[in-house]
């Protein structure tokens, strides 16, 4: 353990809900849930107004709906997101060269590494100029944890939320946790929770009283070994600035079962684009392709296929992915679908397989793909090209956002990240004038020599899109 707490922990507060409230004026201070809008979505993230009520995430958005009916729902924009977290973890990387990113939202900083920080009031002087940083930069909040290792910095952050922050000095450690939960410590979930509680161990300082041997015999000997020494505040593991991308996949579920297996099959066959352009995204290609398929029942099956050598050709993994799902019995429908590739690397074998697709094209003849759109139900088309929150600009009201769609109409409302609370209009879902446009940045950034030293009102990045991860806190 550090005699000093120079490792720091950021936790954006609320990221994606946050993110929603700075883009829109008129949700500001009000319940935003972000997440999959249909029957069997799940809440990605809350604002803080949303949890009051109980909603929290990673519960169904139906039992949300349940408990806030009269919040603003809205759909993940992933891509803004990330341009966001991107601009966070540049000045996380600006402190040190040890940044561990945990997700979108949140990642562990070696402080002593990059020499910002060697004591307790060093420490704290880099937290509360990256809080202020965060907001000129983003307009968002972040609580940060500073403590001598990184289960004590997450904990910290988390008794700094929301924006604020909180340093636990070496010394402290054991008074600090002994009347804590045991839930607070890693790894230590409902299940566990209850298996301790019907043991008489509720708090952290009973679970030093009970023992080591009686955590080994409660839990096993890794885990035991492992709650028994996090109880004496013991977590010698560093931060590490890489972690190794182990694979890419995609995944969506569908809110009714899918029967026909014409449409499952498309659906495959668009999952695999899908994976292909995040691989291309990040530079990487792969030699195992897996299919992940959830039936009717919820049983999961998953089916591989190892090839000869890495690949990122979109033709190589749709005929993998499609071989692959010729396996699977889909009678009774299937609710979930997912395509991913592993076995990564940084280059491809494109003469392996490119070159075989082409000779099997010329010998087979033209083949014309089917258009995945044209296949699908126009409704569902109408509400992938009007997700609610998505941005969209009119050629005579300008920017705006939606509020929802369905009926063949489209409601937006007409705000930006600068103006206040904006007028709402309804149009037809194929209303000419209206089209879905990028996100604006949530603050103003002043060019270099006008005068000014950075940033303006309340910056995100640009409108990319992209496939998503969780993001709370």
């Amino acid at each position: 353990m550090r005699t000093a707490p120079t490792i720091l922990h950021l936790d954006m507060d609320a990221f994606f809900a946050s993110v929603e409230q700075a883009s829109k004026p008129s949700l500001r201070g009000k319940a935003v849930v972000v997440g999959g809008l249909g029957p069997r979505g799940v809440v990605a993230t809350a604002s803080y107004e949303a949890r009051v009520f109980g909603v929290h995430s990673a519960m169904p958005m139906a039992q949300a709906r349940r408990l806030a009916p009269n919040a603003a729902y809205l759909v993940p924009r992933f891509g803004f997101y990330r341009a966001i977290s991107e601009r966070v973890m540049e000045l996380l990387r600006a402190l040190s060269p040890l940044v561990e990113p945990l997700s979108l939202d949140e990642a562990f900083v070696d402080l002593e590494a990059g020499g910002a920080a060697w004591d307790e009031q060093s420490a704290r002087l880099v937290g509360v100029r990256l809080r202020a940083d965060i907001r000129a930069v983003t307009g968002l909040t972040g609580s940060v944890g500073l403590a001598a290792s990184k289960m004590l910095a997450k904990i910290a952050s988390e008794q700094a939320k929301p924006d604020g922050l909180v340093v636990i000095e070496p010394g402290t450690e054991r008074a600090m946790l002994g009347p804590m939960s045991v839930r607070t410590l890693p790894g230590v979930g409902p299940a566990t929770g209850d298996h301790l509680r019907r043991a008489g161990i509720t708090t952290v300082e009973e679970i030093v009283e009970a023992g080591e041997d009686e955590l080994v015999r409660l839990l096993g000997k890794a885990h035991g070994h492992g709650l028994y020494a996090m109880a004496l505040a013991r977590d010698d593991r560093p931060v590490v600035a890489e972690r190794e991308t182990k694979s890419v996949s995609v995944e969506d579920t569908y809110d009714v079962d899918i029967h026909d297996r014409v449409r499952v099959g498309l659906e495959v066959q668009r999952l695999a684009d899908r994976c292909v352009r995040r691989l291309r995204e990040a530079g990487l290609s792969g030699r195992t392709i897996v299919l992940k398929v959830r039936r009717y029942d919820f049983s999961t099956l998953t089916r591989s296929e190892t090839l000869r050598g890495p690949t990122d050709d979109p033709g190589v993994i749709r005929e993998a992915a499609a071989r692959l799902l010729d396996s699977v019995d889909t009678t009774g429908g299937v609710r979930l679908l997912g395509v991913g590739v592993s076995g990564l690397a940084d280059y491809t074998q494109e003469d392996l397989f490119a070159q075989a697709a082409g000779e099997r094209a010329v010998a087979e003849g033209p083949v014309e793909e089917p258009a995945v759109g044209e296949a699908e139900e126009q409704p569902a088309l109408a509400e992938r090209r009007w997700p609610a929150g998505h941005d969209v600009r009119h050629a005579e009201f300008g920017h705006g956002w939606v509020q929802g769609s369905g009926l063949g109409r489209v409601t937006v409302r007409f705000e930006t990240p600068a103006s206040e609370p904006g007028r709402v209009r309804t149009f037809r879902v194929d209303d000419p004038e209206l089209e879905p446009a990028d996100p604006l940045p949530l603050v103003l950034r002043i060019p270099e020599g006008s005068g000014g030293a950075g940033s303006v009102a309340a910056e995100g990045g640009g409108g990319s899109r992209a496939c998503g991860v969780s993001g709370s806190g």
